[in-house]
């Protein structure tokens, strides 16, 4: 199970990182994804560490599995926060949210079951 989390942790992780590196430096894709959402662009640099502390959270689950599964959860709470954002502005366009929510928990599940 742990090298099943470590493979699942390692692709959430990579993605996260992507997703925050492009929300910090103002992506025009992300900045007019987060403006369709109604999202104001005072909360993009939040949005990204938030984005970039799971990242870190679910490598250093590989070594400490309590954080591991902690980040996981934390990565689930946010991504089903997006999916509310998307639902509130009626932007069914979820397949990412969606992607990564299932990917965190399998994350959980695998840290879970290999601790």
């Amino acid at each position: 199970m742990f090298i099943g989390y470590a493979v699942v942790a390692a692709l959430l992780a990579f993605a996260l990182s992507a997703s925050a590196f492009l929300t910090f430096s103002r992506n025009p894709q992300v900045v007019g994804s987060m403006t369709k959402l109604d999202v104001p662009e005072s909360w993009l640099p939040r949005l990204a560490a938030l984005k970039a502390a799971g990242a870190v959270g679910l490598l250093a689950g590989l070594a400490v599995p309590a954080l591991g599964g902690a980040a996981a959860i934390g990565v689930i709470l946010y991504f089903i926060g997006a999916a509310i954002t998307h639902l509130r502005a009626k932007d069914y366009e979820m397949a990412p949210v969606v992607v990564l929510t299932l990917l965190a928990i399998a994350a959980l599940v695998l840290r879970t079951a290999s601790a």
